[in-house]
């Protein structure tokens, strides 16, 4: 059973031929543009452009160590074209709104308030009851109208650079949505006074929620101070995790920016039992109602739930994506929050939109919640790339050596080459620097490598691998040389001998059998004095 969405059905009616209709176009790159250069979302109005998918209920719950093929549906096929994630997207949402974070009602029957160049108000009314809130919006220079950033809480969000590179911010408080501090069954804040303080949902959802009517307020505006079509949100710690949800869970949030959201963030469940000093799920439930109240049976078990958190990072997908996280503190998670966005770069990679998304965990201030230089360049880049419109920046990941998860661990599913056009599979899009180029074949592969990104003192490559055989490639093994003084301080989709000189990468377990004419991919980052790319490449038989 299939929980309502965002909208009435009447009014999903309205707009379903649109939604439909422009729903492949949505997802595919334009002509001409680099990694969509403009802002990815879904037509103006329309917060989930899978309203009208159907989808099966979840069905008995097994224990599955590793994490969920995100392209696998409930039926046992695949995902094979973009235009099908559209469903798919759909059939994620379901079970992570019934076994996560709760339900994400209807629109009310009446949402209305207004925008100037100081604050916003929003007034709703449903089903005979009423609830309201504000936000405060502070302007960067200029005429406008702007993009504008919704930032949840105030705590640790770069609000100077935010402003300084063009876009409004929009200050929430998420507690006027949901209170902390409030048992389950007693619920606070504008949503509850709405849908009942016994409500399941949990906080995270009910201030999605109201990041939702800010936008809806600001497409009922007249356009004059912010646009209706470049909003992003962020936030940090707790205001991280809800940043996360708010993103996911509404595509018309062109940018989310989860700031060190630890447990119940971004890092996948699965992850954080084995993660040494992470909080526990357990802790993270009952520390305050953010989680939906029926998670709780999940904290000990979170190999039973049928989606886990890179699936909500796929959510997410195409549209901007940029995930910091704190290596220094144990409790915040990191490894888990660095395996769940390698493992939603691989939806990002098969909608061809690879260079979307970026995550950095590699900084030095290990203060929680700190406005970290090395963010500042990534924020600007992406406030002006997915809401401004300009610049054409690529994805970036800097994992810190200290908190690098390994994802060929966690899967054993292989990305889908996904039909409809523009490049597809491997690819991480938006150009780089084609290095070294083909490796020497061997007669069963070639090897070649690219720059997806670099900065003073390393860069970010990956290598694809093709079977340029007639038969099926069982394992294939990648060696290369690095410039004297560099070393791989990480990797994914791949196993690697030696980190500096003469490297040799291997399959993992689930990317070894490769068809004739297809391709898999490694990735790797690169500390050392320069950014020079890899030479020597070769590919062979392991």
């Amino acid at each position: 059973m299939r929980f309502p969405r965002h909208q009435a059905w009447a009014w999903a009616a309205a707009v379903l031929a649109v939604a439909v209709s422009l729903a492949v176009a949505a997802l595919l790159p334009r002509p001409g543009a680099a990694d969509a250069l403009v802002p990815v979302v879904a037509e103006p109005g329309v917060e989930d452009d899978g309203a009208d998918c159907a989808v099966p209920g979840t069905g008995p719950l097994t224990s599955v160590s590793r994490l969920p093929d995100p392209f696998r549906k409930p039926d046992g096929t695949r995902v094979s074209t973009r235009s099908g994630w559209r469903c798919r997207r759909a059939e994620i949402r379901e079970p992570a709104e019934r076994h996560v974070y709760g339900q994400k009602p209807a629109r009310p029957e009446s949402v209305t308030g207004t925008v100037s160049r100081t604050g916003i108000t929003v007034r709703v009314t449903h089903q005979g009851r009423s609830a309201s809130f504000s936000a405060s919006v502070d302007l960067p220079g200029g005429t406008g109208p702007f993009p504008a950033v919704v930032v949840l809480g105030g705590l640790g969000a770069d609000t100077a650079t935010i402003k300084g590179a063009g876009a409004a911010v929009i200050s929430l408080d998420p507690y006027a949505l949901g209170k902390e501090g409030t048992p389950r069954g007693d619920k606070q804040g504008a949503f509850y006074s709405l849908y009942g303080s016994s409500s399941s949902t949990g906080l995270l959802m009910a201030w999605s929620w109201g990041v939702s009517l800010v936008i809806d307020v600001i497409e009922q505006s007249d356009g004059s101070v912010l646009r209706a079509d470049a909003t992003g949100v962020t936030g940090c710690s707790r205001f991280g995790k809800g940043a996360f949800v708010a993103g996911a869970f509404d595509q018309r949030v062109a940018l989310t920016m989860p700031i060190e959201s630890g447990s119940a963030g971004t890092g996948i469940f699965r992850g954080i039992p084995g993660e040494s000093g992470a909080q526990p799920l357990s802790s993270a439930y009952s520390e305050q109602p953010w989680l939906g109240d029926v998670f709780g049976s999940f904290t000990n078990s979170p190999a039973t739930l049928p989606v886990d958190t890179h699936e909500i990072v796929g959510m997410v997908a195409p549209r901007g994506l940029l995930v910091m996280e704190n290596p220094h503190v144990d409790w915040l998670g990191a490894r888990s929050g660095s395996v769940a966005a390698l493992g939603g770069a691989e939806v990002y990679k098969a909608l061809g939109a690879g260079g979307n998304i970026s995550y950095w965990s590699d900084v030095q201030d290990g203060t929680h919640c700190a406005a970290r230089p090395e963010w500042r360049t990534p924020l600007r880049q992406d406030i002006q790339k997915f809401l401004l419109g300009s610049g054409s920046s690529s994805g970036v990941f800097r994992i810190s050596p200290a908190t690098s998860g390994d994802l060929s661990a966690w899967r054993d599913w292989q990305t889908p080459s996904l039909a409809d056009g523009g490049t597809s599979g491997g690819g991480t899009g938006g150009g780089g620097d084609t290095g070294g180029g083909p490796g020497t074949p061997d007669g069963c592969c070639t090897a070649a490598y690219r720059t997806v990104n670099s900065w003073s003192g390393g860069y970010q490559g990956e290598v694809t691998v093709r079977n340029d055989g007639s038969a099926a490639l069982d394992g294939w093994t990648v060696g290369m040389t690095l410039a004297s003084g560099q070393s791989i301080s990480s990797r994914w989709n791949g196993r690697n001998t030696g980190t500096g000189g003469a490297v040799t990468v291997r399959d993992t377990d689930w990317n070894g059998s490769v068809a004739p004419g297809s391709t898999t991919t490694f990735g790797f980052t690169v500390t050392g004095g320069s950014s020079t790319p890899p030479t020597a490449l070769t590919c062979g038989r392991p």
